[in-house]
């Protein structure tokens, strides 16, 4: 495997920290979905990384638009999608303002399957003949194996989100994982050496196709990060303030446009 960059510095923003529904949940009424506190209000899961000059993003779910308009996202150089669920690819159609911005094309890249699905779902995009005003995309397949966006090395990693292969990525030394319930012994290996993991942590109880809350510490465990968050989390884990008190002295509970910096 080629050697990773090292010595980048980075700011990642989280930008959404919820699970497919966001919290609160349309029509519930459970305590955490009633809460007051903007801790308990998150979007569909979503990072950006500023490193070496650049801006990208990871997933631009239904919450994309709102997300950069919060975060007062002025550039956007690139996004990579995790896999091709609508609470992931949902916002791709907004991106029409940074092409009006910026003066040319949104770089996309994701697995051949994601960019079929692009397709599928984003049809008016990729049209023979174009409607004015459609988002302007380039579109870049990505396989299981180290690839560059404009110089910055970035790692896929294999997951399983139940039988569906996801990417998270590895940025140099942060590593970003959601949508996930298996991680294999080859895949785990390339997080090794990470300073900061992001995975996803839906819930205490069991699921069949993301991590539970005892899951995800016993892949940071086994990681050792010097620090990890969680993300992807739904109303049925509890208020964030009680769930920031159980966790170990390493591991936070994300919240929507939390700041950190490697």
């Amino acid at each position: 495997m080629e050697q990773i960059r090292t010595n980048l510095y980075m700011e990642i923003t989280f930008l959404g920290t919820g699970t497919s529904q966001g919290v609160p949940v349309v029509a519930c009424n459970c305590e955490v979905c009633k809460s007051k506190s903007l801790y308990d209000k998150r979007l569909r899961t979503s990072v950006m990384i500023k490193t070496g000059g650049r801006t990208f993003v990871i997933d631009s779910g239904p919450d994309f638009r709102q997300q950069m308009l919060r975060e007062d996202v002025k550039r956007l150089d690139a996004i990579l999608f995790t896999h091709e669920h609508k609470d992931h690819t949902a916002g791709l159609d907004d991106v029409r303002a940074f092409n009006y911005v910026q003066k040319k094309a949104m770089e996309v890249f994701a697995a051949p399957r994601v960019l079929e699905a692009l397709h599928r779902e984003y049809a008016y995009v990729f049209a023979a003949k174009k409607y004015p005003g459609i988002p302007k995309i380039n579109l870049h397949s990505i396989d299981n194996q180290q690839f560059k966006i404009f110089d910055i090395p970035i790692l896929p990693i294999e997951v399983l989100h139940l039988k569906l292969p996801v990417f998270g990525f590895r940025f140099d030394k942060f590593t970003y994982i959601t949508d996930a319930n298996f991680i294999s012994e080859k895949e785990m290996a390339k997080i090794v050496g990470t300073e900061v993991l992001v995975i996803n942590a839906l819930r205490k109880e069991k699921h069949l196709s993301h991590f539970t809350l005892a899951e995800a510490l016993a892949v940071i465990k086994k990681v050792k990060p010097r620090r990890a968050y969680l993300t992807h989390i739904s109303h049925m884990m509890g208020f964030h303030e009680s769930l920031k008190k159980e966790m170990p002295e390493n591991v936070f509970p994300a919240f929507d446009g939390l700041k950190i910096t490697i």
